[in-house]
C-alpha cells in the first residue's frame, strides 16, 4: 500500500538507532527542505540491478532502466511540544534491487524509497563532489586547502553508532553524517581543523565538510576524515585486559596478568595532556571566579537531586557526593577554562601503531549547541575517561556468576589505570594537584549522577557501576 513520504517516515524513523524521541509520540513530521541530487552516472548500475531483481517481468526491467532519484531531505518532527531537525538521504527507485532491501522504508507514488547512504553507487558521488568544491542547490561540499581525495574507493555503513551514520570508503576515509542537525558550525569541524593546522598528532587527518544555511545560520551536515584502518578502539583494548585478569589464576594482580592495560593508560593520560595544552593554543581561554564555581556547584546538586528522585537507591549515598561538592565551592579560588572534549571516554579514542588518536569532538550530541562549545575546565574531560574505566573494569560483572569473587579484581583493575592515566597526564603537562583533585572529585561524581539516571532508564543491571562511585574514597 503506497502512502505519503510524511507517514513513511513517521513510521520508520521511529526504529532507528540514530532517533533521539524513541519512546514518544510523533505529533506531526514535516519535509523542510528536499534538494535532488544529479545522478547522472548511475544508469549502466542501475541497469544491472533492474535486471538481476526477482519477480519483475522484462517489460518492467525496461521501463524501470535509469529512472533513480535521490534526494537530501531535511525534515522536522515535533513531540511533546518539541520538535528537532533531521537529514535524510533517500533513494527513489521503480523496483529496489535484492541488495537494497534491508534499507526499504516503503512505497509512494514516486517509487520504492530506501536508505540510500546504503547504496554505494550513490554515496561515491559525495566523493566526488566534496574533491571539486560542488554547489548543489543549498548543499556546500567543501575540502581543505591543499587536500586530496581520491574518489575512487567504495563506501561501506558502519553499524555500532547510536546518533550518527558514518561511511567508511575503502581504508581512506570516514565520513560522518550527522543525523540530528542543530544550526551552527558542528564543534567537531571546528576544534579537528584548528588542531590539523597546529599539526596535532592526536586527531585524524580531516579532509572536507559538507554544510548548508538551516534555520538561517550555516550548519555542519557531515565531516569527513582519514580512516584509521590499523588503529585499534580504547574500550575493546581494556576490555581485553579485563577478560585476561579474569581469566587469569585465583592471586593474579593486575600488573601481573598477560593483558596490563596500564602502560597504555599512562600513554593516553599523556595524549591527553597534550590535547588540552593544543585546545587552549587554538581558542581562547578564560577564568571562572569564586561565585561562578559555587553557581557552578548548584548546579551539580540540582543534578544529582533530580537523579536521587529517579532512582531512589542513591538516597543513601549521596552525603559522598554532597562533601565532595561542599570542598569545592569551599576553595573559593577561581577554576580555569578551555575549550575540552567534552564527552571523553575509552570508546572515544583509537590506539595507532604510533600514537593514540582523539575522535568525536562533537561534545554530548543531547546539549544545545551553544553548551557543546562552552568554554569547561580540562579536568570535566579527565573525569570522563575516569569514569570509563570503572565501567570497563565492572561491566563484564553483571549478570556474571561469579561477580562477587570477581569484584576485587575490577576494583584493583580500575585503581590501577585510573592512577596509570593521572600520572601520565601529570607527566604530560596536565596539572592534578591541591584543589584540582577536589575539582576532579566534584566532577566524577557529578558525571556518575548523570550515569545513575541513564543506566537506570536504559541498562539496569548495570546500575551498580555508578552507584559504586559514591563511596568514601578519594579520586585517584
Amino acid at each position: 500500500m503506497r502512502q505519503t513520504l510524511e507517514a513513511l517516515l513517521a513510521g520508520w524513523i521511529t526504529h532507528q538507532r540514530w532517533f533521539a524521541g524513541k519512546g514518544r509520540a510523533i505529533n506531526d513530521l514535516a519535509v523542510e527542505a528536499a534538494t535532488e541530487l544529479p545522478l547522472r552516472d548511475l544508469a549502466e548500475s542501475f541497469h544491472s540491478d533492474v535486471a538481476g531483481s526477482r519477480g519483475t517481468t522484462d517489460h518492467a526491467r525496461q521501463a524501470d532502466t535509469g529512472q533513480v532519484t535521490v534526494r537530501h531531505i531535511v525534515i522536522t518532527v515535533s513531540q511533546d511540544g518539541h520538535t528537532d531537525r533531521y537529514q535524510l538521504l533517500l533513494g527513489f527507485r521503480p523496483v529496489l534491487p535484492q541488495r537494497l532491501q534491508h534499507v526499504s522504508i516503503g512505497e509512494t507514488d514516486d517509487g520504492c524509497v530506501y536508505d540510500a547512504l546504503h547504496d554505494a553507487d550513490v554515496t561515491g558521488l559525495l566523493l566526488s563532489w566534496l574533491a571539486t568544491d560542488a554547489d548543489i542547490g543549498p548543499l556546500r561540499f567543501r575540502h581543505l586547502p591543499g587536500a586530496e581525495i581520491d574518489t575512487s574507493p567504495r563506501s561501506l555503513v558502519l553499524g555500532a553508532e547510536q546518533s550518527n551514520t558514518s561511511l567508511v570508503f575503502g581504508d581512506a576515509y570516514i565520513c560522518k553524517l550527522f543525523r540530528k542537525i542543530v544550526p551552527g558550525v558542528n564543534p567537531e569541524l571546528e576544534v579537528v581543523t584548528a588542531l590539523a593546522d597546529r599539526g596535532s598528532p592526536n586527531i585524524a587527518k580531516p579532509y572536507g565538510w559538507i554544510e548548508a544555511d538551516v534555520g538561517g545560520e550555516n550548519t555542519t551536515l557531515a565531516f569527513t576524515q582519514e580512516f584509521l584502518r590499523t588503529a585499534s578502539d580504547g574500550w575493546a583494548l581494556a576490555l581485553t585486559s579485563v577478560r585476561d585478569l579474569y581469566g587469569s589464576l585465583p592471586g593474579t594482580r593486575a600488573g601481573d596478568a598477560g593483558g596490563d592495560f596500564a602502560a597504555e593508560s599512562n600513554r593516553l593520560g599523556m595524549a591527553t595532556a597534550h590535547l588540552h595544552a593544543e585546545l587552549a593554543a587554538a581558542f581562547p581561554t578564560s577564568t571562572i571566579e569564586a561565585p561562578e564555581v559555587k553557581r557552578m556547584v548548584e548546579g551539580f546538586r540540582r543534578r544529582l537531586d533530580s537523579a536521587i528522585g529517579e532512582v531512589p537507591e542513591l538516597g543513601p549515598l549521596a552525603h559522598v557526593a554532597h562533601e565532595a561538592f561542599d570542598r569545592l565551592a569551599d576553595t573559593g579560588r577561581p577554576i580555569t577554562v578551555q575549550r575540552v572534549h567534552g564527552d571523553y571516554h575509552l570508546g572515544q579514542v583509537m590506539r595507532t601503531p604510533a600514537e593514540w588518536v582523539v575522535l568525536d569532538f562533537e561534545g554530548e550530541p543531547g546539549q544545545p549547541l551553544r553548551e557543546r562549545r562552552a568554554l569547561d575546565s580540562p579536568l570535566r574531560d579527565v573525569a570522563g575517561m575516569l569514569r570509563s574505566f570503572e565501567y570497563a573494569a565492572r561491566h563484564l560483572l553483571a549478570d556474571h556468576p561469579e561477580a562477587e569473587s570477581l569484584l576485587p579484581r575490577a576494583e584493583e583493575w580500575a585503581r590501577r589505570n585510573r592512577e596509570a592515566f593521572i600520572a601520565g597526564y601529570s607527566a604530560g603537562g596536565g596539572r592534578i594537584e591541591g584543589d584540582d583533585a577536589v575539582l576532579l572529585r566534584a566532577l566524577e561524581l557529578s558525571k556518575a549522577a548523570y550515569e545513575v539516571v541513564y543506566e537506570s532508564r536504559n541498562r539496569p543491571s548495570w546500575l551498580p557501576i555508578p552507584l559504586a562511585a559514591f563511596s568514601a574514597r578519594t579520586t585517584a
